[in-house]
């Protein structure tokens, strides 16, 4: 059929790697593994029955078809995001989109979901738990909560929380016959990594979550910093640390609720502030919706208590 188009999902992976040049970048922006992207890119070349991606030096490079395609391709998906948009703004009912990082998004917005609302029964919420920095000028979200991302002065910006980095581990772990006194301690426990390679925008956020820093910043530059579990999803860390495997490094904010639910305990009073923290982000035309108001005035009171 002269008129047959290939899969969207195809065509976006494209247009991902197509924009980062990288199938790896292009999984994290979609949330999927790069195996799965390689395949969606792979039958979009076979549907159209030219390679569009190839190899170059140690990078991917666009072939011609690609580069074309790319061309129309990236307007074509701003104008879909436009149009849901549209949609989403035009449904009955309100309705809100909160792009919000997975960590804060289980660690704090989502336990306490339910006092907005009681509050606001009008208004849906659908939280989008992304490492993915949302287009909120395109309409991908109404809201985002992020951690550790350079400001965008073309956006309204209220800060929730800063930040202070502590260690934290099980009550079993601090609790062990070879106590933890103080981070020197450390040296003879397993530290969990939260590994953020390959994510541009989270360069200051890895910075502060290193442990060489912190360790260095509590005067424990002794212990090596290397060793123990890494992980590519920090709720797992988290996981990891509940189930006594070794010392993660969180934030304060984010890990407090479960230290007051025992699932976690902060066995030194050490910590180390950062300049970083959780800012709340809309744009300024959405700033003024009610509904948004209502979010962000309740999500500010919330962190204030």
């Amino acid at each position: 059929m002269s008129d047959w188009l290939p899969s969207l999902n195809a065509l976006r992976a494209f247009n991902a790697v197509a924009g980062r040049l990288s199938y790896r970048d292009a999984a994290r922006d979609l949330g999927v593994t790069p195996a799965a992207v390689k395949q969606l890119v792979a039958k979009l070349e076979d549907s159209v029955g030219k390679p569009l991606v190839e190899r170059r030096g140690r990078g991917l490079a666009l072939t011609e078809a690609g580069e074309r395609a790319r061309g129309d391709l990236e307007p074509a998906f701003d104008q879909i995001a436009r149009a849901v948009h549209s949609m989403r703004r035009s449904a009955p009912g309100r309705r809100l989109i909160v792009s919000s990082e997975p960590s804060f998004a289980a660690g704090w917005l989502v336990p306490r979901l339910d006092g907005f609302r009681a509050a606001h029964p009008g208004i849906d919420v659908l939280i989008d738990s992304s490492m993915a920095i949302a287009d909120l000028t395109g309409g991908a979200a109404d809201i985002a909560i992020r951690y550790g991302v350079k400001r965008d002065e073309s956006l309204v910006t209220e800060r929730l929380y800063d930040d202070r980095i502590c260690a934290f581990c099980s009550p079993a772990l601090a609790g062990d016959p070879q106590r933890l006194a103080s981070p020197a301690d450390l040296a003879r426990t397993t530290l969990l990594h939260w590994d953020l390679s390959g994510m541009a925008w989270a360069a200051t956020t890895k910075r502060w979550m290193d442990w060489r820093l912190w360790l260095d910043a509590v005067g424990a530059s002794e212990v090596a910093s290397t060793d123990g579990l890494m992980f590519s999803d920090y709720n797992l860390a988290v996981q990891a640390a509940v189930a006594g495997q070794g010392m993660v490094l969180g934030s304060w904010p984010i890990l407090r609720d479960m230290v007051a639910a025992g699932l976690l305990v902060q066995p030194f009073k050490d910590g180390v502030d950062t300049d970083i923290g959780y800012d709340l982000v809309t744009t300024p035309e959405a700033r003024t919706r009610p509904e948004i108001v209502s979010f962000v005035d309740w999500a500010l009171a919330a962190a204030r208590q």
